[in-house]
């Protein structure tokens, strides 16, 4: 069975006095996609760092594609896709130049004139680097993590800056590297982003790693927090709210709403009073929890 794509390992990533990254560990399996949450100074660009081989870690261990990032440098790198949020390019050389020069840095490069295309960029390939906007420099930036065929791809905000059409063909270009068995390591903002596109998903709060999962498992654990039914009107409220660490509210004749943190005994519960009630129950809805819930609730203290 073939190792991991990465393998971090109790990673501890310090600058002078301040610990951005403080024993993390993860692994991205092969052919996955692992998204990488966290707010600003959470430490996820520094775990990127040492993960791309820019910087040894303070302490603990990562392999990447079997190799010590650092170490094997030289012969990591043409096996890597690495798109940065800003820099590394010429400002004067158009998008085709760039890409091209990429391009030639590669044994096995991939077609230059379809990536323009399928990254939308063909009308601006005689366009200088520092005239294409922000969206088409990122564009341009994940043709230049591509073309030289990786088996990993670390992609940092991919998505940033673009429009709503861009953002889909770069959801789907993603997903194609994935069946294509190309591993992949993302950071966003974006939680529909995470939600959509990652098997896996690490969320990191303060330079730890606050929770990891996959989007399912940590929407399911997070559990229902909304539950709808549809019954008699104007029943007595305050008898079912007394029993629950929930808001209960009748917003609309005979539609009652019961928000909070609802286990399977709280909805029991809810049913039951209905039932002793005597209430003719037509409908129940519940609502999930999203993965932008949970993230919210794991790292409100840093945004505080």
């Amino acid at each position: 069975m073939r190792e991991a794509a990465v393998e971090v390992q109790d990673v501890v990533v310090r600058y002078g006095d301040v610990t951005a990254v403080d024993g993390v560990s993860l692994t991205v399996p092969r052919g996955a996609i692992l998204a990488l949450l966290g707010n600003n100074g959470a430490g996820k660009t520094s775990l990127l760092q040492v993960c791309e081989g820019f910087r040894g870690p303070d302490a603990g261990s990562v392999r990447v594609l079997g190799l010590d990032p650092v170490a094997g440098h030289d012969d990591l790198m043409p096996r890597l896709g690495i798109m940065l949020q800003s820099g590394g390019v010429y400002p004067w050389a158009t998008a085709g130049e760039i890409l091209r020069l990429f391009a030639s840095f590669a044994a096995n490069p991939l077609d230059t004139d379809m990536l323009l295309d399928r990254l939308g960029l063909r009308k601006f390939a005689k366009t200088t680097f520092r005239r294409l906007s922000g969206g088409e420099q990122q564009r341009l930036s994940l043709a230049l993590a591509l073309v030289g065929r990786p088996e990993l791809v670390f992609l940092d905000e991919p998505t940033a800056g673009m429009d709503v059409g861009a953002r889909q063909t770069t959801w789907e270009l993603v997903e194609t590297l994935r069946a294509d068995g190309v591993s992949v390591l993302l950071t966003t903002h974006l939680l529909d982003e995470a939600e959509s596109l990652a098997d896996h998903v690490v969320i990191m709060d303060n330079g730890v790693v606050a929770a990891t999962g996959t989007p399912a498992e940590l929407t399911a654990a997070a559990g229902i927090d909304l539950l709808q039914i549809r019954a008699d009107p104007a029943l007595p409220l305050t008898d079912l709210a007394a029993r629950l660490d929930a808001k209960v509210t009748e917003d609309n004749p005979g539609e009652y709403a019961v928000a909070g943190a609802l286990d399977t005994e709280a909805i029991a519960a809810v049913l039951a009073w209905f039932a002793t009630a005597g209430a003719q129950v037509t409908a129940v809805n519940t609502r999930r929890r999203t993965l932008e819930d949970v993230y919210l609730a794991l790292t409100a203290g840093a945004a505080r």
